[in-house]
């Protein structure tokens, strides 16, 4: 496939480079993994398999050849050769067809996956682009190409398979794009050193994701928030969705391209399946917070792991 246009921030990203926090690399990865595994499950590959996450306005990338991919997450109006596709579906493609994106109808970042993924070198054990370090993975311009590892022979029987195998992701799977979202929370360790006027204020109000919110944090707006005293925090591992307290009163959270340790107030986690929502929410758009335990959120995960598997199931069926 070549890219006509590179769209922006458009990269090849997977489920993470785990491990490696110690070092002071961080993971990169899908913001959105949720959909990153959908799309790869849909088509029968490993979940954790490289797809190519796009932001709007997006690239508009050309076939040279026979491919089967699908597309998740946000909503951009796609189109093959200007007709109408639908996200989370099967499409098979031919050597000419031209991808290209429209008007965008919800979420934030798309996900293209294609049958048995891009032929990329892996840095690290992932695929994954890390974009502030400029390593791994591959940041997409004007012009470059990505080889399909699914090729020729293969594709035929591989085609056969998909056309008997179940089309689309169920609705209920897919992270929705609301435009008022209720984020879970896990209480981090500075949580009781807010002062209770302030602690009214995290669970009280709706906050606006701000214009400084990327992959690396989004800070989000809301009446400013103090702690009891002046202590201040030693420095210490942080994880996509840990929520932080800046110095200006106000809030961050921290998203897949986030450093390793950060000495500001923790306050909270935004729990492992609310993630993907988040990352879905766009600039202006409200949250609120709501805190959960940790049984519940445990749950809650588990809950929707079997949900996933039981797809990844009656995929296997096919493949």
């Amino acid at each position: 496939m070549i890219f006509l246009k590179s769209g922006i921030l458009t990269s090849i990203q997977d489920i993470g480079r785990q491990g490696f926090q110690d070092k002071g690399i961080n993971p990169s990865g899908a913001m959105d993994t949720l959909s990153m595994r959908l799309v790869n499950i849909l088509l029968g590959n490993s979940e954790k398999e490289a797809v190519i996450e796009i932001h709007y306005p997006s690239p508009t990338i050309t076939f040279e050849e026979h491919a089967i991919i699908a597309i998740g997450g946000a909503d951009f109006s796609p189109t093959i050769n200007n007709q109408f596709i639908r996200n989370w579906r099967i499409i098979e493609v031919e050597p000419g067809d031209m991808l290209s994106f429209g008007k965008r109808n919800g979420g934030e970042r798309a996900y293209l996956a294609v049958k048995e993924g891009f032929k990329i070198d892996t840095v690290l054990n992932s695929m994954s682009t890390n974009l502030k370090a400029n390593f791994g993975g591959k940041k997409i311009s004007k012009g470059d190409s990505l080889e399909l590892n699914l090729r020729n022979g293969r594709l035929f029987s591989a085609s056969k398979k998909v056309n008997l195998a179940p089309r689309t992701v169920n609705a209920k799977l897919r992270p929705p794009f609301d435009n008022v979202q209720e984020i879970r929370i896990i209480a981090g360790k500075d949580l009781s050193c807010l002062a209770k006027e302030s602690r009214d204020i995290v669970f009280g109000q709706k906050f606006i994701i701000s214009t400084h919110a990327d992959r690396m944090g989004y800070r989000i707006e809301g009446d400013c928030i103090n702690l009891k005293g002046n202590e201040e925090s030693i420095s210490s591992a942080v994880t996509f969705g840990t929520i932080q307290l800046l110095p200006d009163g106000q809030l961050i959270i921290l998203m897949a391209d986030h450093q390793t340790t950060g000495g500001y107030p923790k306050l909270a986690n935004v729990i492992a399946v609310d993630i993907p929502i988040l990352a879905q929410l766009s600039v202006g758009q409200h949250i609120s917070f709501r805190e959960i335990t940790h049984e519940v959120a445990e749950s809650v995960f588990l809950k929707q792991e079997k949900a996933i598997n039981r797809f990844k199931s009656t995929i296997k069926l096919y493949s």
